[in-house]
Parts: C-alpha cells; structure tokens; sequence
C-alpha cells in the first residue's frame, strides 16, 4: 500500500477514537523512533465477531446407464440413485453474541442440510438456519450463546463515498483474511441474479470465499455484508459489493419474526418509457417508471395512482425506470407511508400511498423439499381469466426446491389430487401430507404431477 495512503487512513483511526490513548491505537515505534500507523488494534476487536461458515448439502446423482433396462439387468445397477455431498465455504458475522445471532449470504446456506460455524478461537459450532431471503440474498444462521463477541452496526447515514474500509472474511477456505480499500460507490443495482438491491461498493478485495463476511469502517463497526464480485475472469478486479446493515438489519427482523420478509406493494404494473413512449405522451425525459396498470383494491387505487402516471421520485429518492420502482417497492417495509412524485398530463403532482403487503409463503416454512421456492395468489388480472391456486414466484437457482422439479411460473392447483384455492389452503395441504408429496401442476398449456421429497 503507498506510504500516503497509510499515513491517512492512521490519521483517520486517530480521530475516529479521540478518547483511546495513542499507545493503544499504533504500534511500538520503530528504530527511528517513528511510531508506525496499523489497523491491528481495530481488527483485534473485529476478527473474533467473523466466522468462517462450512455448509454441506446432499444430493442425489443418478448412474445415466441405470434407465437402460439392458445395463442395469446385467451389470446389476442399482434402481435407486446414489447420493453425494456437496460442500459451500463462507462467511458469517456475529450481531447478536447473547442469541448468537449470524448474518452471512443466502448463497452460502441454501438448501444445507448441515452448517458448521467456525470462529476465529477454533471453536466449531454446529448452525441452525433461522430464515434467508433469497431476494436481497441475507440469511440468518443461529449458533450457542457461549462466549461469543458480537459487531455493532455503524450508522448507514454516515457512510459516505471515500471512506476507508475494511473487509474480512475467509477467501478460498484459506482462513480469516484482511483487506482493504475504500467505498467507491453507493446505492449500486444491476446484479443479475438478485431481486431487490442496493449496495455498497468497494474496492476491497473480495473474492470467493468472502461471501457473507464483514466490510467494517476503521471504528471497527459493521458497515456491509459481503456479498458479490464483478470479475470478468472470476478473480478480484476492485470491484466487489457488500449489502448495507440497514438492509440487512430489517431482513434479520422480519426473519427472527416471521421466517420470512414479507414485502410492501403499491398494486401497479410499471414499465421503462421508451423513445416511442416519450413522444406519443410529449414527455419531456425518459426518467421515471410509466404506469401502466393499477390493480383495484390496492394502496395505488385508493391513494388516486392512474394508468398513465410517470413516477420520477420516491420520498425524494429519484426512480430511473420500472427496476427502480421495483426495487424500492421491495427493500421498504410494509406499512410504510411513501410520498410519489408523479408527472401526469405534463403536470407535476405528488400523491401519498402506504404500502401493505403481498399475499406470499416461504418455502422454508413447508419442509425441506420446498426449500428455496416461494409463493404467491394468482393476480386479480389471473383470477379474472379463472385461475386458482398459488404461483411459485421464485426458486432459488441451486436450491432443494429447484432440485425437486419447482420452476418459477408453475401453479400449483392441487395437492395430492385435491384442489387448493389459496395460500391458506396449499399450506395446510401440505401439513396433512407425510414423506413425498405430490403436487398438481399446471406449466405454461401443460399439466402434470411432481413429486416433491
């Protein structure tokens, strides 16, 4: 690192803990009498809160020349498929040290069916998943309440572009590692493979491994979850991403409370304005998320929200396109009351909306065979055309419901040959069911019956 570099970033530790006396924030001086500066007295407080995190997950493997009657006759295959062990290295951070509360990454812990935590003392510990959202990719792993150290949270209101920062974790399962750098940016979205984000990005190194660690300012408070890279090679290029603990924070609550977040909607169907949209409603940018639907019945009906409305801001927040609308209408909590800045016929108008929440059901609160899935009521526009049942919204991409056959868009019209009409109905189905369950499915024009286990 350069010598100017580090003499900053000592003179920024020195200032951020006035009341520490100066022997305990730099090490002893060197042969000149120079006192060197070091990060050491803030990451001793630091490292034993992060962990490392080992899941293992089974699954099955079927030989391809068992389905040939042939090979499996004389060569005495087995009819059943052989299992396997995968195993997924990560990280975890203690919040909580008299629950021994863990956030880390959903990607980390999906469909485990073992965890064992390992902290920095050696101890290893063996976790139990509290909830994951696969969306904002947080989970919530609970380990023994037994002499732990926990990291306080920082307050995200001061965390600004510049800032030192400090990510540790376990990279390549090498065991606890240090890096460093600065937040380059905030507010970052545009990751594929995650629902609803905003994040902290930073030139840090990340790298595989570091998933679920912790990204700390030079107080020694938790900043951000690590949680991603963009490398066109799969190394570190300085450009890694980490969830906000604001963020992370108000999915652990709805997790620890329910298993499971339960998001806020307005009730619109939005979409990004066009250079044909722009001039066919003489709007004056392409900024914003045109409505194009609102649902009766919702919060947009009642609050006056019409087809047609571009809205450009949320509570002052300014909304790019459709993914914005989308993304703040999801990382908000239900019942929150928002202010809309809406542009309809040319005018500027501002319209208040409160936000409530979306029938849905976790996987994870069904059994092991739905893990990673979740579900949703057909929308009024589905109910019009006669649809019933409930609609799997989402399948997390290596998870147990996945492996099980589930694909996001399936609707689920019956269990074990009998109908279901709602959410209340498909959960209490699948109590009554014991071992595999059978499920009615209709995909895209196709109906069928999969077998979840």
């Amino acid at each position: 690192m350069h010598p100017t570099r580090l003499l900053l970033m000592a003179a920024l530790f020195a200032l951020l803990e006035p009341a520490a006396p100066l022997a305990a924030a730099l090490p002893a001086a060197d042969g000149d009498g120079r006192e060197l500066p070091s990060l050491a007295p803030m990451l001793e407080r630091v490292t034993p809160a992060v962990v490392n995190i080992q899941s293992r997950r089974v699954v099955q493997v079927r030989n391809p020349l068992a389905d040939d009657p042939f090979f499996r006759h004389f060569f005495g295959l087995p009819e059943m498929p052989s299992e396997r062990t995968q195993q997924s290295l990560g990280s975890g951070v203690i919040i909580d040290a008299e629950q021994g509360l863990v956030l880390t990454n959903n990607h980390v812990v999906e469909a485990a069916d073992g965890i064992l935590v390992t902290l920095a003392d050696g101890r290893s510990l063996d976790g139990e998943l509290v909830g994951a959202d696969p969306d904002t990719d947080v989970a919530v792993v609970r380990i023994p309440a037994e002499a732990l150290s926990a990291l306080p949270l920082a307050d995200p209101a001061q965390l600004r572009v510049g800032d030192f920062v400090v990510a540790v974790g376990n990279p390549f399962g090498l065991g606890q590692t240090v890096t460093s750098g600065i937040v380059s940016a905030l507010g970052r979205s545009g990751l594929r493979g995650l629902g609803y984000q905003n994040f902290i990005q930073t030139d840090a190194s990340i790298n595989p491994g570091n998933s679920g660690g912790a990204l700390v300012n030079l107080r020694g408070e938790l900043v951000g979850i690590n949680t991603a890279i963009f490398s066109p090679s799969g190394g570190n290029i300085g450009i890694g991403f980490a969830i906000p603990t604001d963020l992370a924070g108000e999915v652990m609550q709805q997790l620890l409370a329910w298993g499971e977040v339960r998001r806020g909607s307005l009730g619109v169907e939005a979409q990004d304005i066009t250079p044909e949209i722009q001039r066919a409603l003489g709007l004056a940018s392409r900024r914003g998320a045109l409505v194009a639907r609102v649902y009766p019945g919702t919060p947009a009906e009642r609050a006056g929200l019409r087809s047609g409305d571009v809205v450009t801001a949320v509570d002052g927040r300014p909304v790019e396109g459709a993914g914005a609308l989308r993304n703040l209408e999801g990382l908000l909590p239900v019942g929150r009351a928002l202010a809309l800045q809406i542009t309809r016929q040319g005018r500027e108008q501002r319209i208040e909306v409160t936000l409530t929440a979306r029938p849905s059901l976790s996987g994870n609160q069904l059994g092991r065979g739905f893990q990673g899935a979740s579900f949703g009521e057909p929308g009024d526009a589905q109910r019009a055309r006669g649809m019933s049942g409930v609609v799997v919204t989402e399948v997390g991409p290596r998870s147990r419901a996945a492996a099980n056959g589930l694909r996001p868009g399936d609707r689920v019209v019956g269990v074990a040959g009998r109908p279901i009409a709602d959410l209340a109905g498909f959960q209490a189905a699948i109590e009554r069911e014991d071992g595999s369950i059978s499920l009615n499915i209709v995909r895209g024009r196709r109906q069928g019956v999969l077998v979840v286990q």
